[in-house]
């Protein structure tokens, strides 16, 4: 099955390589997309449990849901400056 989820800061490819990194790894994630206008990502998956483990995973790396709390946002906007200033 598929679905699509509407993502919480996802700006640019560094936010579709991090989330890429870190569920490509899931077992029953497949076809994982992204469409940036949207702030949406899609994939293919087997259970609700799985989608459930991908929303765990994103919320986990500061790139939650819409729909829940965004806890990580200070800290990862505070890193993307950090980064801003490096390059």
């Amino acid at each position: 099955m598929k679905t699509t989820l509407y993502i919480q800061n996802l700006k640019g490819l560094d936010s579709e390589k991090a989330i890429l990194k870190r569920l490509s790894g899931l077992k029953h994630i497949k076809s994982i997309s992204f469409k940036q206008q949207f702030g949406t990502m899609t994939f293919d998956y087997t259970s609700k449990e799985d989608i459930d483990r991908v929303k765990h995973v994103l919320s986990e790396i500061g790139f939650p849901p819409y729909g829940e709390k965004n806890l990580l946002r200070r800290k990862k906007i505070s890193h993307l400056k950090k980064l801003n200033h490096v390059r």
